[in-house]
């Protein structure tokens, strides 16, 4: 029997395929952003949801905004964290308000602020996905969010959830309670979206990888992931070798990062993913 062989990416291509999610991904959250969500007064969280009250209040251009915070974010990010967010986050952090700029005089596609929530979520949801099949983040209170994380302990999804919270409840008094509702609506579509795009409709993925180079995969999953990974005993069916199985759970964000791991160190592993439907653990829910 001939020996299968996993073609690969030259790097070069790679990394071009990798910008060009960032730059298409961006440039869709932003034209979302201008036609669907900021004529309809829905500020749904982020940057972007701050920067439509900063317009309804003061009149500044939204894209302004986003610079203004986007920009000290990625570098207090840099600063307090100690890691590099890397170019494509960098770039996606400024692209983003620059594409809104640009687009800042397309017409609304919709008055409707139930439409404009729907389909804003989506665009926003679409967007983000590929920025995330980047791997990269257009930065933001994402940021923000890590930055509390790592200095009170509270999990990153509380931080996330906190940030957005504040975002939606000053909205409320900015406009009126239902334009609330309508963000509410639309981070829950966003957030929907980006599952789809990204790995499904499960928030966390469970992963069995058998492979060759056992012992290189588990130290990247532990280091470059920092998540835990448990060796499972098994034996070969046919061979009846001892064949260790890894397995790992993942959060959406980054099971692109995990094969890409695993492919990049051994292109012939053996991978089966399931959907998680609820974790709870370190790193996850807390019971």
């Amino acid at each position: 029997m001939r020996e299968r062989r996993e073609k690969t990416m030259p790097p070069a291509v790679e990394a071009a395929l990798e910008y060009a999610y960032v730059l298409i991904g961006a440039a869709i959250v932003a034209v979302a952003f201008n036609v669907f969500l900021l004529p309809n007064r829905i500020a749904s969280g982020g940057v972007s949801g701050i920067s439509t009250i900063m317009h309804a209040l003061f009149g500044i251009e939204p894209a302004y905004v986003q610079w203004a915070l986007n920009i000290p974010l990625f570098i207090a990010g840099v600063v307090l964290l100690g890691r590099q967010f890397g170019v494509k986050t960098f770039v996606g952090t400024v692209f983003l308000p620059l594409v809104v700029y640009l687009t800042k005089e397309m017409e609304p596609a919709t008055t409707n602020p139930l439409l404009g929530a729907i389909f804003g979520g989506i665009g926003v949801g679409l967007g983000l996905g590929m920025v995330f099949r980047g791997r990269a983040s257009t930065g933001g209170t994402d940021l923000a969010a890590q930055i509390i994380h790592k200095y009170t302990g509270l999990s990153l999804g509380m931080c996330v959830i906190f940030i957005d919270g504040l975002i939606v409840l000053t909205a409320a008094f900015v406009f009126d309670i239902e334009r609330a509702l309508y963000a509410l609506i639309a981070l829950y579509v966003t957030s929907k979206t980006i599952d789809l795009v990204q790995v499904g409709l499960g928030y966390s993925k469970i992963a069995l990888i058998i492979t060759k180079e056992e012992e290189k995969v588990r130290r990247a999953i532990l280091h470059e992931i920092d998540r835990g990974v448990t060796r499972l005993p098994a034996y070969g069916g046919y061979t009846e070798h001892e064949r260790p199985v890894l397995m790992c759970v993942v959060a959406q964000s980054e099971f692109t990062k995990l094969k890409q791991i695993v492919r990049t160190i051994d292109p012939t592993a053996f991978v089966i993913v399931a959907n998680a439907a609820e974790v709870l653990g370190e790193g996850f829910q807390r019971t």
